[in-house]
C-alpha cells in the first residue's frame, strides 16, 4: 500500500501524471492494484468548489475522508488534486503515518504564465477551466512543496511543459521503483512511515466512536420497529434512559428507517472531519439520532 498525492498549480498537468503513474504502476511487474481519488469523482463544479473557503473547505474533507477509507485496501492511493496548502499535505501524510504505509508527493512544475495558456485552451475547446477570478486567487495561495519537510518528502518533480509526461519518464519511472520496490532490513532508499502511538489511539478512538454510533442507531430502529408492531396507532416512541422520545405522526416503514440511519451516519462522519467529534457512548449517539428524526418526521 502506499499515498501519492499529486501537487501543483490549477491547469499544470497534476492529471495526466497521476493517469500515466496509474498505468506504469498497472504494468509493472508488481501488477500494482491503483485508486485514483479526484475532484471529478465527486461530480462538482470546480469554480464551485474553491469560490469561497467553506466550499474549498468541504472539498478538501471530502477528499480526505475518502483517502482515509481508501489506503487500507491494499491500493496504492493517488490524490490528483490542487494539494496546495501544506497544511493539508500534512493531514495526508498523517494518515499515511497512521496507516503504515509508503507516502510520496508528486510535483508539477510549471510556470503560471503555462498554466494560464492551457487553462484558456481549455476553456476554448468547451472543456472544463477556471474562472480567471479562481485561477489568480489559487494561483497566489499555491505553497511549493519543500523536500525539507516531511510530509513532501520524498519529492519527485516533473517538469510537464518543458519534458512533457509519458510512462517513460524518467521521473515516472524513479516513482514507480519507489512504490514498488520490495523492502527488508536493508532497504534503505525506500521509507514505509510507522504509525506513532498517537495516530493508533486516534484511530482506535475514531472505531470505537464509529462502533458505538452503529449499535445505538440500530438499537433506536429496533424500538421504533417494536413498539409500532405492538399494534394501533402510535404517535410517540419511548427509549427510556431519560431520553426524549420520537414523535411520530404516521406508520414509518423498516427500509424508510434504514435510509434515514444510513443519511444520519453519513451526515455525521463528514460532520466531524470539522466539526465536533463522533459520539463516544450510546446514549449521545441515540439523543443525537433521536433529534435528527425528530426534525425529520416534524417536516412531514
Amino acid at each position: 500500500m502506499a499515498l501519492v498525492v499529486i501537487c501543483g498549480q490549477p491547469c499544470g498537468g497534476k492529471s495526466i501524471a497521476a493517469v500515466t503513474l496509474s498505468e506504469s504502476l498497472k504494468e509493472s511487474d508488481t501488477k500494482q492494484s491503483v485508486r485514483i481519488i479526484d475532484e471529478a469523482s465527486f461530480h462538482l463544479d470546480r469554480n464551485q468548489n474553491y469560490a469561497n473557503m467553506p466550499a474549498e473547505k468541504n472539498l478538501r474533507g471530502k477528499l480526505r475522508s475518502d483517502v482515509d477509507r481508501s489506503v487500507s485496501r491494499g491500493d496504492i492511493v493517488i490524490v490528483d488534486s490542487l494539494n496546495s496548502i501544506k497544511g493539508y499535505r500534512y493531514e495526508l501524510w498523517c494518515i499515511a503515518r497512521a496507516a503504515g504505509i509508503r507516502y510520496c508527493v508528486v510535483y508539477c512544475d510549471v510556470d503560471e504564465a503555462r498554466c494560464r495558456e492551457w487553462n484558456k485552451e481549455r476553456s476554448d475547446r468547451g472543456e472544463a477551466c477556471y474562472e480567471d477570478g479562481v485561477f489568480d486567487d489559487l494561483v497566489r495561495r499555491f505553497e511549493r512543496p519543500e523536500r525539507r519537510n516531511r510530509w513532501d518528502s520524498p519529492l519527485f518533480e516533473l517538469y510537464p511543459s518543458r519534458d512533457g509526461i509519458e510512462k517513460s519518464s524518467l521521473v515516472i519511472l524513479e516513482a514507480v521503483t519507489y512504490l514498488t520496490k520490495t523492502v527488508d532490513s536493508k532497504t534503505q532508499d525506500v521509507r514505509v512511515l510507522q504509525p506513532s502511538i498517537a495516530t493508533q489511539s486516534a484511530r482506535f478512538s475514531e472505531a470505537n466512536s464509529l462502533y458505538e454510533l452503529d449499535r445505538a442507531t440500530q438499537e433506536v430502529i429496533n424500538a421504533v420497529v417494536e413498539q409500532q408492531g405492538l399494534g394501533g396507532a402510535i404517535s410517540r416512541v419511548t427509549l427510556g434512559n431519560e431520553l426524549p422520545p420520537i414523535e411520530i405522526c404516521r406508520q414509518v416503514g423498516l427500509p424508510e428507517l434504514r435510509r434515514l440511519r444510513r443519511t444520519f451516519v453519513k451526515l455525521m462522519g463528514q460532520a466531524s472531519l470539522s466539526g465536533p467529534p463522533l459520539p463516544t457512548d450510546a446514549d449521545s449517539a441515540k439523543r443525537r439520532f433521536v433529534d435528527y428524526l425528530n426534525r425529520e418526521f416534524g417536516g412531514q
